[in-house]
């Protein structure tokens, strides 16, 4: 979910030349009206003129004077008519014409544009039938590095940096609207309060001793650590552990031993409930923490080290023994964990318990969940009110290890989950702290700009506030009707291919059709962006430049407020989860909707200038990606409505996970760096991708039926149909090689596969690759036997 050419001087240089002299007003003018007005005169005097009235026999009418000046007065008035007019239809067919050559000269300019771009990123010494990825990319690999903050660079990080250079720019504008509840003043204090980091040095580790001592202080202030009152009940000075409980939830938003959240009932997709998950871990994934290898190791022990220095700036005494303890407390919590690509995280339907306090009390009895639930919701809940709990197991099982552990080491760790979460947002002595661990765990050689980093906090505390700015500047209406257009001939591809499905038997057909019919497509923004009185509502809290600690826990406390109102309230399912601007894409299985935001329809992804083949590949690929995942092994589970619910036969279900256990093996027999890809935690993704691939495909062969071939790129040898595979995912990623650490994280925590796969996993299975290359049958890129779900 990161470059023009021009070549228009000397062409409009010639069109003036050549229309502007030819067609002088001027010049006509005063040539027909001299022609005119002599010929009048001529007839009156060119034989005498009065002598020839004095011959004139009787019974003829004579012509006054007067009425020979009137006469004349007619006739010049009617030639300069004729003259007004003609020059109007001679103006109006130079301008029609120029326009033509004008329009003309735009289409050849974004042709060129547009071949120029695909001859730099491919390689065309390699054989696309061998390795089309190296193909597709070779170019650009050959002319690029990457830079030191990041961990790879390919194309979409390039568009995500222009979109980024257009944020920024429109930051640093000054503030139009200065009333005390715009949201654009607050955005732009908000960025301005982040990029002070003289104040946020001189203020140092400050507001977070202050958010420790608000929760009791390390070792609970006044009970000697390990002291005889530890588990005495009349301990002095202790807090209590549901009062931290609720600090953590409730008022910092951060997870400790499950989190706690506010979404769709996924069986009753109208409504909202209250959701229980397993959480708690500070590490991305489980494994990290049972030291299974030399990477695992080397990435606990950088843990342990930054936990250990964190703990020591901020005041923490004996920080060796804590950070052991609170280490020892996680990889408790890890052990009880079940890993996201573990079956028991795929299957919705196991997941799902709908329970009530009552029994939630019995099944995880160490937390007064009644007491947590009242204060966090300010409501009064009946012990019968039912919430959602998707990891039981595991929450009978943290409720036994809170039972065992010391309350000292409970607080400690509860007081570490909320300083790993905002201690970024400290001076830079704690950013340098953190990016050591980071260096040490993926290899990123230097922090983030200021800039940049400032300009990520206000996406993600301002979307919808830098979105409005960000949509009135660089996104038309005129370009979200014509991406709809798209998205319905995709949807259309979809449609078809359904109904020719020779393994999904007819009623689980009719079932994907009407989820198909009734999905909900939102491109470009919410419309409510273009008021911006509407966009100040969406942030109720106050701004200050010179207080960017406390601007982060004003925009926290406000979010759980949001999400606190929302258990009232029926689903909004026209709601956005990510600002217009974002670089990404989404599909919500709860709510069957797609999401492309202006963010992601850009140059080079989508350009209405360059040709359909181009746009159909990239953007048209990433939206038959995004409509799949309706169907894939998570967001098939559930209905047209959003609920999740069994649709399909037991016999097509059955032939639909054969052909995924297919995928699951393809690329479980992919390697990086010696590690194996998973094919199970990918497989959504990858289902997604080789779909989005032939409905594009597909929706593209409809366009060329009803709009005709297109005109070939200048200076390429390849057919559109070809360039269509080339604007594919290559072309949306082509990043260099990642660094071995950070694909050993990639390859155990990302749901994707790494994204050279991601390319030659999708176009070799596609028949219709293969034929547009002239691959032979056996090639690596067109294998005999394919595996193919859609």
């Amino acid at each position: 979910m990161e470059k023009t050419y021009s070549l228009t001087a000397h062409y409009d240089e010639f069109q003036e030349v050549k229309y502007g002299s030819r067609y002088s007003s001027g010049t006509l003018s005063n040539g027909l009206s001299l022609h005119l007005g002599g010929g009048i005169e001529g007839s009156g005097r060119g034989r005498g003129g009065r002598g020839r009235d004095r011959d004139q026999p009787s019974g003829v009418p004579r012509w006054s004077r007067r009425e020979v000046c009137l006469l004349s007065g007619l006739v010049f008035a009617a030639g300069l008519c004729v003259i007004l007019g003609s020059m109007l239809v001679l103006k109006y067919l130079s301008l029609e014409q120029e326009g033509h050559c004008r329009l003309d000269c735009q289409r050849k300019k974004a042709l060129l544009k547009a071949s120029r771009f695909i001859s730099a990123n491919i390689d065309p010494t390699i054989n696309p039938c061998t390795d089309f990825y190296s193909f597709a990319c070779g170019g650009w690999l050959r002319r690029h590095g990457i830079p030191e903050d990041k961990l790879s660079y390919g194309i979409i990080t390039a568009i995500g940096e222009h979109n980024e250079e257009k944020l920024q720019h429109l930051l640093q504008q000054p503030v139009r609207r200065r009333e005390p509840n715009s949201a654009e003043r607050k955005v732009k204090d908000f960025y301005h309060s982040c990029m002070d980091m003289q104040e946020i040095d001189r203020l140092g580790s400050a507001p977070m001793t202050e958010v420790i001592e608000s929760c009791g202080g390390w070792d609970l202030s006044g009970v000697p650590p390990g002291g005889a009152g530890w588990e005495s009940s009349n301990a002095p000075q202790r807090p209590d552990f549901n009062e931290l409980l609720y600090r953590t939830q409730g008022v910092y938003s951060t997870a400790v031993f499950f989190s706690l959240t506010v979404n769709v009932d996924d069986k009753n997709s109208s409504r909202n409930a209250i959701r229980i998950d397993q959480e708690g871990l500070t590490l991305p994934e489980r494994t990290l923490y049972l030291g299974q290898d030399e990477d695992s190791v080397k990435i606990l022990a950088a843990y342990k080290a930054l936990m250990e220095r964190l703990l020591s700036m901020l005041g923490a005494h004996n920080a060796t023994q804590k950070s052991r303890e609170i280490l020892q407390l996680e990889t408790r919590l890890a052990n009880i964990t079940v890993s996201e690509f573990d079956e028991q995280r795929k299957d919705i339907s196991t997941m799902y318990n709908r329970l009530t306090l009552r029994q939630l009390q019995r099944i995880a009895p160490s937390i007064h969940w009644k007491r947590l639930l009242d204060r966090i919701f300010q409501d009064n809940f009946s012990e019968d009110e039912e919430i959602v709990v998707l990891a039981t197991d595991y929450m009978q099982k943290v409720s036994e290890i809170i039972k065992t552990t010391s309350k000292r080491v409970l607080h400690n760790y509860m007081l570490w989950r909320i300083v790993a979460a905002l201690s970024e947002h400290l001076s830079t002595a704690f950013r340098s702290t953190i990016h050591e661990f980071s260096r040490e765990i993926d290899g990123t050689e230097r922090q983030l700009d200021l800039g940049q980093l400032c300009l990520n906090q206000a996406n993600k505390h301002f979307g919808m506030a830098l979105g409005a700015l960000f949509v009135e500047e660089h996104f038309s209406s005129h370009s979200k009707a014509k991406v709809q257009e798209l998205v319905e001939d995709i949807k259309h591809a979809l449609d078809v291919r359904l109904q020719e499905l020779d393994w999904m038997d007819t009623e689980t057909k009719e079932a994907a059709r009407s989820k198909l019919k009734h999905m909900m497509v939102m491109t470009g923004y919410p419309d409510f962006l273009l008021n911006p009185e509407l966009t100040d509502q969406e942030y109720g809290f106050g701004v200050n430049e010179k207080t960017y600690f406390k601007n982060i826990l004003s925009s926290i406390k406000f979010n759980i407020k949001l999400s606190v109102k929302k258990i009232h309230k029926e689903v909004d399912k026209t709601a956005w989860l990510l600002p217009p601007q974002a670089l990404n894409a989404y599909y919500l299985p709860n709510k069957n909707q797609m999401v492309f935001p202006a963010g992601i329809l850009q140059p080079t992804l989508y350009d209405p200038q360059f040709p359909q083949s181009l746009n159909y590949g990239g953007i048209g690929a990433i939206i038959g990606h995004e409509l799949t995942h309706g169907y894939d092994d998570w967001g098939g589970q559930y209905d047209r409505h959003g609920n999740l619910k069994q649709w399909w036969t037991e016999e097509s279900y059955r032939k639909f996970q054969k052909k995924a256990e297919c995928i699951i093996k393809l690329y479980d027999n992919f390697t990086v760096y010696n590690q194996k890809v998973n094919g199970r935690l990918t497989l959504g993704e990858n289902i997604a991708d080789m779909g989005g691939l032939k409905l594009s495909y597909y929706a593209y062969q409809k366009w060329i039926r009803d709009h005709g071939p297109e005109q070939p790129l200048p200076g390429l040898k390849h057919t559109h149909e070809q360039l269509l595979f080339i604007a594919f995912l290559p072309l949306l990623f082509c990043p260099l090689s990642q660094l071995t650490s950070s694909i050993y994280l990639q390859l155990l925590t990302d749901k994707h596969a790494p994204e050279h796969y991601r390319v030659i996993g999708s176009v070799s299975q596609f028949d219709e690759f293969g034929r547009a290359f002239h691959c032979p049958r056996g090639s690596p890129m067109h294998p005999i036997n394919k595996c193919s779900v859609w």
